[in-house]
């Protein structure tokens, strides 16, 4: 058969990666299939969608100032005919807080930062209270702000934009569901649906975000990624505090403007795997609301005004993507475990991984430290910043 690429998953790691075959080699032969087009209880359509520099690994800050290259220009990239699709960016950059305990870790990564050419600045104490005077700074010690390349977007609108882009360079889009691969000797030659039907391929990739784990297990392959729920806040406050940043507290809580509100989320202490998508408004009343008012005192007026749950998909063993083949299968790629920040990384994670396909090798930007033999050879790269 020809070269025909299957993509299992059709979020925004498995549209970014069609459209970027189809831009790359337009005669590739691409098929993406997703279960829900409507994307209900996608990672992708649920999440905070916010892109950052601050990384204490190298890998991600570079993948990151690719990205918010090619969201500045995501209207160009993307659009096509009249459309032109505006995924809403705002840069109004990051504020990692730290107290006593946590300085000198955010000072390391500052300098992790520093070398990579990012552009974030620290801030002692009597900076953080003149720059953000609603903030309450009397158990701080430092913060770390980024200055450009920091933000926060419209993630379903990036999804659809790469969905459309993909099938107007011809990828097929199929609603249905795999229930199994097939395979021969150190390959996958094709997947079958859970109707019956079979598609046969010459690469499959697994794009299945928080469900890669069960797909990896089609191919006797195990994959440490886990879905874990995450609440998200829609708070309303009336106090003026301009600017704001998206904020992260030393206890955990992060925070951000949308619109006229805010949106908030804690990582909750439990992590069962695959928990129901229901937000927990309890933890709200009992944990977070305690913690922003004691961080912004304007909040102790805040009201609840709704709440929705996502997942994100936790690699347990370094908090890292896994990209590319198992040593078992050559065929089978991986883009997972992203852990959080995979919506800001999707643009040049589906270039890279396209690369792998189209010319065996990384191309535009080297991701070599994130392949999954790392995993395979306990090799763990981890990543310190994660949020939530």
């Amino acid at each position: 058969m020809s070269d025909h690429v299957l993509i299992i998953g059709g979020g925004v790691m498995g549209s970014a990666l069609a459209y970027w075959l189809t831009r790359l080699e337009p005669s590739r032969g691409v098929t993406v299939v997703e279960r829900d087009p409507s994307y209900e209880f996608a990672s992708s359509a649920l999440s905070a969608a916010s892109i950052r520099q601050q990384f204490s690994t190298a890998v991600n800050i570079r993948i990151s100032q690719a990205s918010i290259a090619f969201l500045r220009q995501a209207a160009d990239e993307l659009g096509f005919d009249d459309e032109r699709p505006d995924i809403m960016l705002r840069e109004e950059g990051y504020l990692y807080l730290a107290d006593v305990q946590g300085a000198a870790q955010l000072r390391r990564i500052h300098g992790v930062q520093q070398a990579m050419g990012a552009e974030i600045a620290l801030l002692d104490r009597t900076a953080l209270a003149q720059a953000f005077r609603w903030l309450n700074t009397s158990d701080l010690s430092v913060g770390s702000l980024g200055l450009s390349g920091e933000g926060w977007f419209d993630g379903y609108a990036l999804l659809t934009a790469f969905a459309r882009k993909a099938r107007k360079q011809g990828a097929t889009y199929v609603k249905a569901e795999v229930c199994a691969m097939d395979i021969a000797g150190s390959r996958v030659t094709g997947v079958t649906l859970s109707d019956g039907s079979r598609i046969r391929c010459t690469h499959a990739v697994n794009a299945g975000g928080p469900w890669a784990r069960r797909i990896a297990a089609m191919a006797g392959i195990e994959l440490p990624v886990f879905a874990r729920r995450r609440s998200v806040y829609v708070i309303s406050c009336p106090a003026p505090m301009k600017p704001f940043p998206l904020l992260i507290d030393p206890s955990g809580f992060w925070i951000r403007p949308e619109g006229r509100r805010f949106i908030a989320g804690l990582a909750p202490a439990d992590a069962a795997d695959e928990a129901p998508l229901e937000a927990d408004y309890g933890a709200f009343e009992a944990q977070l609301w305690p913690l922003l008012a004691h961080r912004i005192p304007a909040f102790e007026e805040a009201k609840l005004e709704r709440a929705w749950a996502g997942y994100f998909e936790m690699n347990s063993f370094d908090n890292n993507a896994i990209l590319g083949a198992h040593s078992s299968l050559k065929n089978l790629l991986f883009m997972n475990g992203f852990s959080g920040h995979g919506m800001q990384q999707a643009p040049i994670v589906g270039r890279a991984v396209a690369e792998l396909i189209l010319h065996g090798r990384f191309e535009s930007i080297d991701l070599s430290d994130l392949m999954f033999a790392r995993i395979e050879e306990n090799r763990p790269l981890h990543e310190a910043n994660v949020i939530g």
